[in-house]
C-alpha cells in the first residue's frame, strides 16, 4: 500500500491548485436540506459545459480492542488482529452528448483489506469495504452509462459541476432515463446527513437501508435501468438490475428472467416552519437462485450435517422488503435522520448485508458553533436484527457470506457511531477520527465484546 500513499501525497499539490465549484469540492456543503437531496445540485441558468471531470481517493484505517470469547466460527470477528487499511481511487469522468443527455465514466481503484476480511459483523464498520474483492488494489470499470432527460416544462435551472453531473441548463420537471452499468445507491435512499461512507458516517447499515437487500455485484455496481419522475417536492424513481450468479458474487447473472431486482420508491419533500424534510418510501423484490434457511435447516438435520445454503440454492425465489428514510433540517447548522427497513427473511441475503430488519436514528452539525463552519460532527444509533428463520440457521451452524459464529445466542445486533469531518480548505481534503460502539457482533450474545473499533478516514476530492 506504500505506493498509494505516495499516489495520494502527490495528489494534494494538485488537489490544492485545482479549480473547483462548491460541489467539487471536499468541503462538506451547510448540511442540505431535504430538497437538495431529492434534486441535483443547482444555480441560476448559464451556459452549458460539455465535460466534467473529478477524482476522489479515501482510506480509512481501523482497529478494535482485543476480545474474549467463549468460541468463534469461520466468520466471526476476530479476537485479536492488527489494523485494517482500505483505499479507494475513483476518476469520474462525464461527457454531453446531446441536450439533456451525457454518458458517465469511472474508473475505480480499490484495495486492502477490512477487519477480519469484512465478516464477523452484520453492520460493518467500513462501507469502503465492499468495494473491495481482494487486497491488492485493482483497477476495474466501477460505472459506464447514459442519462437521458426529457423536459415536461419549459422553467429551467442549471445543474452545477459534480460527481457524474455535467453542468449545464436541467428543467425542473421532467422524466429521466439511466442505463448501463451503475450502482442503485446512487439513485435510491439518498439522505443528506447518512449516505456516504467516504465522507459521513462508516457503518454499512447508516450507509444504507440495512434490510434492503440491492442489487450488486461484490463491489456494489450493476446493469440494469433507472426511470426517474422529478418535481420540485415529488419525485418517483423505478428500477430494474441484475443480481450476481451467487450471494455476494463478483459477476452478474445476465439470465435476466431467472435472477432480476426491481425498486420502487417515491419521494416527497415538505417543509416544518423555514426548515425542509423529506421523506422516502422505498420497495424492493429480488428474484435470484436463493436458498431458502429452512429448507437448508432441514437437509442438515436429515444428514447430520452443518446447514449449507449452497445445497438448497433453486432458482424462482424471491425476497421483498420495504423501506422508511427521513430527513429533517433543525437549523441551517443542524439536522436530524432516521431509517427503518424490513425484508421477509426466509431466503439468503443476495448482494447487500446479512440483515433482515433494522432501525437507526442520528443526527448532524456542522462547526459553525466553534467557528469551524465546514467541519461536521454527526452521531448515530442502528439496531440491526434477522428473521426467526435465519436465526435457526446460524444456531445450527450455518454460514452466509458475512456472518457466521457456529453457534448463535440471538439479540439484536446494537452500534453506535460518531464522527468528527476536519475539513482541509488547502488541500480539498478532509480527516475524520470515527469511533463506533458495537454490542452482540453477528447477532450473538456470547460474543457480546462490546467492540470498539477507532478508526481515521483521509479523503481527497477535486
Amino acid at each position: 500500500m506504500r505506493f498509494y500513499y505516495l499516489l495520494l501525497l502527490a495528489a494534494l499539490p494538485l488537489a490544492a491548485t485545482a479549480q473547483v465549484t462548491p460541489a467539487g469540492s471536499t468541503t462538506p456543503p451547510t448540511p442540505p436540506t431535504a430538497a437538495s437531496a431529492q434534486e441535483p445540485l443547482r444555480r441560476p441558468v448559464e451556459e452549458a459545459h460539455n465535460w466534467s471531470l473529478h477524482f476522489q481517493q479515501t482510506f480509512i484505517d481501523q482497529w478494535h480492542n482485543n476480545l474474549t470469547t467463549p468460541y468463534a466460527g469461520d466468520f466471526s470477528l476476530a479476537d485479536r488482529e492488527s489494523a485494517k487499511l482500505s483505499m479507494t481511487s475513483t476518476f469520474f469522468i462525464g461527457r454531453r452528448l446531446w441536450k439533456n443527455a451525457a454518458v458517465y465514466f469511472n474508473p475505480e481503484v480499490a484495495g486492502g483489506s477490512g477487519l477480519s476480511s469484512a465478516r464477523g459483523i452484520a453492520g460493518f464498520p467500513n462501507g469502503e469495504t465492499f468495494r473491495i474483492g481482494v487486497a491488492d488494489p485493482v483497477l476495474y470499470l466501477a460505472r459506464l452509462y447514459v442519462r437521458q432527460v426529457f423536459a415536461l416544462s419549459p422553467e429551467m435551472d442549471e445543474d452545477i459541476d459534480d460527481l457524474n453531473q455535467v453542468a449545464g441548463p436541467t428543467p425542473r420537471h421532467y422524466i429521466s432515463v439511466s442505463a448501463g452499468k451503475l450502482c442503485l445507491a446512487d439513485f435510491f435512499d439518498q439522505n443528506s446527513y447518512s449516505h456516504d461512507p467516504r465522507t459521513q458516517f462508516m457503518n454499512w447499515s447508516l450507509m444504507s437501508a440495512g434490510a434492503w437487500d440491492y442489487a450488486a455485484n461484490t463491489r456494489g455496481y450493476t446493469v440494469g435501468g433507472v426511470l426517474e419522475y422529478v418535481t420540485p417536492s415529488f419525485s418517483a424513481r423505478f428500477a430494474s438490475a441484475l443480481l450476481p450468479t451467487y450471494a455476494n458474487g463478483p459477476l452478474l447473472d445476465y439470465r435476466y428472467g431467472q435472477a432480476h431486482a426491481e425498486t420502487l420508491e417515491l419521494t416527497h419533500t415538505y417543509h416544518l416552519g423555514q426548515h425542509q424534510g423529506t421523506v422516502r418510501a422505498l420497495g424492493f423484490r429480488n428474484v435470484a437462485p436463493m436458498a431458502t434457511y429452512r429448507t437448508a435447516v432441514a437437509l442438515g438435520q436429515a444428514t447430520g450435517q452443518q446447514p449449507d445454503l449452497e445445497l438448497v440454492r433453486h432458482d424462482g425465489h424471491t425476497k421483498v422488503g420495504f423501506g422508511l428514510n427521513a430527513e429533517q433540517e433543525i437549523s441551517k447548522n443542524v439536522g436530524l435522520f432516521a431509517r427503518v427497513s424490513y425484508n421477509d427473511g426466509r431466503n439468503e441475503t443476495w448482494a447487500f448485508t446479512e440483515i433482515d430488519h433494522s432501525a437507526s436514528l442520528g443526527v448532524v452539525s456542522t462547526g459553525a458553533r466553534w467557528h469551524r463552519p465546514d467541519d461536521r460532527l454527526g452521531a448515530a444509533v442502528v439496531a440491526n436484527g434477522i428473521s426467526s428463520e435465519h436465526q435457526a440457521y446460524l444456531a445450527a451452524g450455518g454460514y452466509g457470506f458475512m456472518v457466521g459464529d457456529g453457534q448463535l445466542n440471538y439479540g439484536l445486533e446494537k452500534i453506535g457511531e460518531v464522527y468528527y469531518s476536519i475539513d482541509l480548505h488547502r488541500y480539498h481534503a478532509a480527516i475524520s477520527p470515527d469511533y463506533q460502539f458495537i454490542l452482540n457482533p453477528a447477532y450473538n450474545r456470547d460474543r457480546s465484546g462490546p467492540v470498539h473499533v477507532v478508526a481515521v478516514r483521509l479523503h481527497v476530492e477535486f
